[in-house]
């Protein structure tokens, strides 16, 4: 044990006096008078592109916020970071929640490194919302009971396009090649793809799993020359998606390019002309809805550009939890977990409203796929997509898209 002389701890007191003096107090109040809140989220790498405008929408929600009185009358002090990597992103979660006083998490797309913040969400009992991140695994056999589930899972996202192929007649009997992510969120995204296709008698001819750092697809593209699939499936992410989609273009292959994953940044990266297709959204800019239409006039205005679906999804996220705290006069993890298990619906900009399930913390919306317009068609380089009718239709529960328990088991500790 470390012992001091009594003349250390006088000097001390006298050190500690002269700061009060000069105003540590006023620091300390100035400190006590906001609200911390920790963002992470990638904005270098293969998926920085789109962490961008996720960040972009968080500090648009936290100034309006702010703007309206805050939280309980205080401001939020957003603090925003690049999560780079899995242990980075952990590293830096740690950091907000035990040295900087944050008293909740949100943010970040990638699976793996979503992962690794809901770890160390559930060691420090702080409730963490994730955005972006879409392995159906997280709100499975990895959950906890303080990570919530913002974006759609996997799951949704192939019964958002395998529907549309459906009506469309690209699925029964059809031979399928996928081009796949090899980490947890592609490997989760095959899977769930793999049990659509032998739920409607599709065939899976070829499958290739391909690291986040490979750039140059042509030597799959050959091995999808040789194979004659019927249609070709992206199960790729971030930038990744766009350099595929290009060169897919130049190679000119007959066969249909569709997709289980894209995010609106992507597509708008892959230039007017390249991208085809039926692939699936959570959201897109130009719904017609009063409060989508507001917030896309205020995010342009402020940024010279629309907002791409990560811009939307942490905006509603700190919305929403802003709304929760307001509510509950109060930031504490128990019981923003207890609101939201009471399966709370709120306006998340869409025609029908959204709520967290309570068994697996997934957040319930409508999903939408899209296809792409003729470059004659567009406007600008990005009025490109078309968004199909939303899924489920009027009238059919949300969760018929969802994984059920029995799918994807969840098991929360006390």
């Amino acid at each position: 044990m470390t012992r001091y002389s009594r003349r250390t701890l006088l000097k001390g007191g006298a050190a500690f006096a002269g700061a009060s003096a000069l105003g540590f107090p006023a620091i300390v109040r100035a400190q006590a008078s906001t609200i911390k809140i920790g963002h992470v989220t990638p904005l270098t790498g293969f998926l920085g592109a789109i962490g961008s405008y996720a960040q972009l929408g968080v500090k648009l929600a936290a100034e309006e916020i702010n703007q309206t009185g805050g939280i309980m009358g205080k401001q939020i002090d957003l603090m925003s970071e690049d999560s780079v990597n899995p242990a980075t992103a952990a590293t830096k979660a740690q950091r907000m929640l035990e040295q900087d006083g944050a008293v909740v998490l949100l943010g970040e797309i990638s699976s793996a490194s979503s992962l690794t913040i809901m770890q160390v969400a559930e060691r420090n009992k702080k409730v963490f919302f994730s955005t972006g991140a879409r392995s159906d695994a997280l709100r499975g056999k990895s959950c906890n009971r303080y990570s919530f589930h913002c974006d759609i899972p996997n799951t949704v996202m192939v019964n958002a396009v395998g529907t549309a192929l459906l009506q469309k007649g690209m699925v029964k009997d059809k031979k399928f090649f996928t081009l796949t992510a090899d980490y947890i969120f592609g490997h989760d995204l095959l899977k769930a793809a793999k049990t659509f296709f032998a739920a409607n008698n599709a065939n899976l001819i070829g499958d290739e799993l391909i690291a986040t750092d490979v750039t140059d697809f042509s030597p799959y593209l050959l091995k999808i020359r040789q194979a004659k699939p019927d249609v070709v499936c992206c199960n790729l992410a971030g930038n990744q998606v766009t350099n595929l989609v290009k060169q897919y273009a130049e190679f000119g292959f007959p066969y249909p390019l569709v997709g289980f994953n894209l995010n609106t940044g992507d597509a708008w990266a892959a230039g007017e002309g390249n991208l085809s297709g039926t692939w699936p959204t959570v959201w897109y800019h130009t719904l017609d809805n009063p409060a989508s239409k507001a917030f896309v006039a205020a995010f342009s205005k402020k940024y010279g550009k629309p907002p791409e679906n990560h811009a939307w999804i942490d905006y509603i996220t700190l919305k929403l939890l802003a709304q929760a705290m307001n509510e509950l006069k109060s930031t504490d993890s128990e019981a923003l977990i207890a609101h939201f298990e009471k399966q709370t619906q709120f306006d998340i900009m869409k025609a029908r409203k959204g709520y967290f399930r309570n068994w697996d913390h997934q957040l319930v919306q409508e999903a939408y796929p899209f296809t792409v317009k003729p470059k004659n068609e567009m406007k600008d380089k990005w009025d490109m997509l078309v968004l199909g009718d939303a899924v489920p239709v009027p009238g059919e529960p949300l969760e018929k898209i969802y994984p059920t328990k029995a799918q994807n088991p969840c098991e929360m500790k006390a």
